[in-house]
């Protein structure tokens, strides 16, 4: 096949118009092109309002060495035509040592979750633990926080199937480098269990939590058919670990489950497992993240900035993506940019809080929201502990919770300016927008949560992204906190093969254990992890 890049239509066009531009392109006939597959799409809004589709295609089409030969390397148009060369994945072939036991898996998020399947898949039994509840009585447990307040600690935003990214936009896309088709494997799997096909070529596909609950249940399922094994609240306390190797799990304080592949699959809010796992001398370091607020505007606003219309129409809500860097060096950015979303109380911990932004598949709320957090370093947390990242997220949320008495503070971004540079505010229209929330908000002052210096960072880089989308400071902005859990604050140390540094048969992965950073590249380093056991072990 004949791949061709930066094939461009109007949004509004038909199958047979996307044929007819490739064949331009190609110059052959429309009748000669036989076959043709989108692998990407992203759209150009550089005329906008006048919008378009930019695709990249790969078309069959009968005397195909004949065109090649015509885009032979320097005659094609700028590069726009090429041979396709993609490499399709392939799962290992399996090893010749015998296991004694099953591959016990912690964690049932995506990195848990997909290495569980594919070791499944190919003819392996693993054994998946899971601290919190299945995901329908999960979804039942949130709602009900929500609605009472009264927090779940084992069965939240954070904890239980699917993990974290269940109550999420379900973002797909990921900036992880795919040589070995693992991010296409991660995309067909989501699409066989219930996923819409085009997330397949979207420049930014995205599930929604609704409907990435159900992928998660028919993943769950085919686990099982499959001859694997799930338990619900069944949390790994304890690891058993005899000269430097693993020999099993403790669960809940008193079962044991004899295992010598073990791998920790835990989310990153996970903090004591992370102290289970600093007492049994787990090598692990501090790591870099970043907190801040979430960020509420009109999606009318939004729409208008990045596509020049208040109505998309059939494009759907519009995204952003923003990024500066302050005058002291510190990077600011938006985060999980949720289009016609919710900010909803993402807290596990009693007397703590913290926040997610949250988009259900047709993302048809009334505001955007994504998280505007500043970057903090291991030398901001005030300790050379490993878990000190932990503290300092811990100090914030704990703040953020007095705030409102359990409720998710808020403020509109005028006073919190105001407020942290120490100035009157100054003059606010009646305020637009209206909060969109999971939980009940309470109005309060923000800015005694964060470090002064993260939040003078904030507020320049607020400034900032307002050059770069009008309205993005606006006096009548909402911001709620706070947001600590953008990444895991720790990593566990883990070597080229990708155990756990001194400890044989572990294998930390995913995001909580510090290689991850979204639902996509979780799952990748689930599917890494279990390539590298399969190659070296029998299947049963």
């Amino acid at each position: 096949m004949i791949r061709i890049t930066q094939v461009r239509v109007r949004t509004d066009h038909t199958r047979e118009q996307l044929i007819q531009k490739a064949a331009e392109i190609l110059r052959v006939p429309a009748r000669k092109i036989q076959k043709l597959e989108i692998q990407r799409q992203s759209i150009d809004a550089r005329k906008k309002p006048e919008l378009f589709y930019s695709y990249t295609v790969d078309v069959a089409l009968k005397d195909e060495e004949k065109v090649e030969k015509r885009f032979a390397r320097g005659k094609g148009v700028g590069g726009q035509v090429s041979k396709v060369t993609d490499v399709s994945y392939q799962f290992p072939e399996s090893g010749d040592r015998v296991q004694k036991h099953p591959t016990v898996i912690v964690g049932t998020g995506p990195a848990g979750l997909f290495c569980g399947y594919f070791l499944a898949l190919h003819g392996y039994r693993p054994i998946l633990l899971e601290r919190g509840r299945d995901v329908e009585s999960r979804q039942r447990d949130v709602e009900r926080f929500w609605q009472t307040g009264v927090l779940d600690p084992e069965s939240n935003v954070q904890f239980g199937e699917g993990g974290a990214g269940t109550f999420s936009d379900g973002k797909l896309n990921t900036l992880v480098k795919d040589r070995e088709g693992r991010n296409r494997a991660v995309l067909e799997t989501f699409v066989r269990f219930g996923a819409r096909e085009s997330i397949l070529y979207e420049a930014k596909p995205h599930i929604g939590t609704d409907v990435l609950a159900r992928v998660v249940k028919a993943m769950r399922e085919e686990i099982l058919r499959l001859g694997g094994e799930i338990y619900f609240e069944s949390q790994v306390t304890d690891l058993r670990i005899r000269d430097g190797a693993v020999e099993g799990v403790v669960i809940g304080g008193e079962r044991v489950l004899p295992c010598e592949q073990l791998v920790m699959a835990v989310g990153h809010s996970a903090r004591d497992t992370f102290f289970m796992l600093r007492d049994r001398r787990i090598p692990m370091e501090p790591k870099a993240f970043a907190v801040g607020f979430r960020v509420e505007h009109p999606q009318e606003m939004i729409n208008q900035s990045q596509y020049g219309m208040r109505d998309p129409g059939r494009l759907g809500a519009a995204s952003y993506k923003v990024a500066a860097k302050t005058a002291a060096g510190r990077g600011v950015y938006s985060f999980c940019m949720c289009p016609g979303g919710y900010v909803v109380n993402a807290s596990s911990e009693k007397g703590r809080l913290a926040v997610n932004g949250m988009s259900y598949s047709g993302r048809d709320g009334k505001n955007a929201n994504s998280a505007v957090i500043v970057a903090v370093t291991p030398s901001d947390f005030g300790s050379e502990d490993p878990l000190s990242g932990i503290a300092f997220q811990r100090q914030l949320e704990e703040k953020a919770y007095r705030l409102a008495d359990g409720k998710i503070p808020m403020q509109r971004y005028g006073d919190f300016a105001a407020s942290v540079e120490k100035k009157s505010p100054g003059p606010m229209e009646a305020p637009q927008i209206e909060p969109q929330c999971k939980g009940d908000c309470e109005w309060a002052d923000l800015s005694d949560i964060l470090p002064q210096q993260c939040n003078l960072a904030f507020v320049e880089g607020m400034e900032a992204f307002g050059r770069q989308i009008k309205g993005f400071d606006r006096p009548d902005t909402i911001l709620l906190g706070v947001e600590s859990r953008t990444s895991s604050p720790v990593r566990i140390l883990r070597d080229e093969t990708l155990q756990a540094e001194g400890v044989r048969g572990l294998y930390p992965c995913g995001e909580g254990a510090g290689y991850a950073g979204g639902i996509t590249s979780a799952a990748m380093d689930g599917i890494r992890v279990a390539e590298k056991i399969a190659a070296e072990f029998q299947k049963p």
